[in-house]
């Protein structure tokens, strides 16, 4: 445990050290902010590393763990329409609790003065992901392969775009992007992982990744139809 929480805090410390020391040289060179601003970011900025520290360290200790043990947990207790649902809602529950999430919806609250209500695209993001990553995951049981799902989810895509209102698609690709961060990443691989560690055949490299792909379009989709019911 000491030497996993050495390795996360270095690791967090080298991830946000390059844009601690861009802006505190901008602010002594170019921007010259008042001093209690700076200080405010100082202190921002020794927060979010103590933060990312401790949430890397619980999807260390806690999150991949037990996603690979409901993962081989759901095959073992051979209900197609439980792992179905299991999945669904832990791809929804991920999602609108995904930091990157949340943002983007309240950046689209903001900029257009509440027509895209913050909590429907979150939900919306949700649903969409939720949708294509239980399709993802019964790719990996039926064994059936990924280019074919791609394809087809892609041509889904670019069929919608014709008839998505351009903002939209703008919001639909940003939405595909966000979804994929840094607390659904975890989850969807350790349950990818988990399913096709316990079938035969099944590789957990081949099979167990490449869902955050294949998830990553359903909010995309999604965030589309949702445009041209809005429009």
């Amino acid at each position: 445990m000491r030497k996993l929480l050495k390795d996360t805090t270095l690791e967090v410390i080298r991830a946000t050290a390059p844009l601690i020391v861009v802006i505190i040289i901008l602010q002594f060179t170019l921007v010259k902010a008042s001093a209690g601003v700076f200080v405010q970011f100082l202190i921002g900025a020794v927060m979010v590393i103590a933060g990312m520290i401790f949430f890397l360290l619980g999807i260390e200790v806690g999150i991949l763990p037990a996603g690979k043990i409901v993962g081989a947990g759901l095959i073992e207790k051979r209900s197609l329409w439980l792992i179905i649902a299991v999945v669904f809602l832990i791809g929804f529950a991920t999602t609108i609790a995904e930091p990157d999430v949340l943002v983007l919806s309240k950046q689209a609250d903001i900029i257009t003065e509440g027509a895209i209500s913050s909590s429907s695209l979150v939900y919306i993001i949700g649903i969409g992901l939720a949708f294509f990553i239980t399709m993802a995951m019964m790719r990996i049981i039926f064994g059936f392969r990924m280019a074919y799902l791609l394809t087809a989810s892609y041509l889904i895509v670019i069929i919608l775009s014709f008839f998505t209102p351009p903002d939209f698609i703008s919001l639909a690709f940003d939405s595909g992007s966000v979804t994929t961060g840094v607390l659904t990443t975890p989850v969807v691989i350790a349950l990818g992982i988990g399913l096709s560690s316990v079938l035969a055949g099944r590789s957990a490299i081949s099979d167990g990744f490449g869902l955050l792909g294949i998830a990553s379009i359903g909010p995309i989709v999604a965030v589309m139809i949702m445009g041209m019911i809005v429009h």
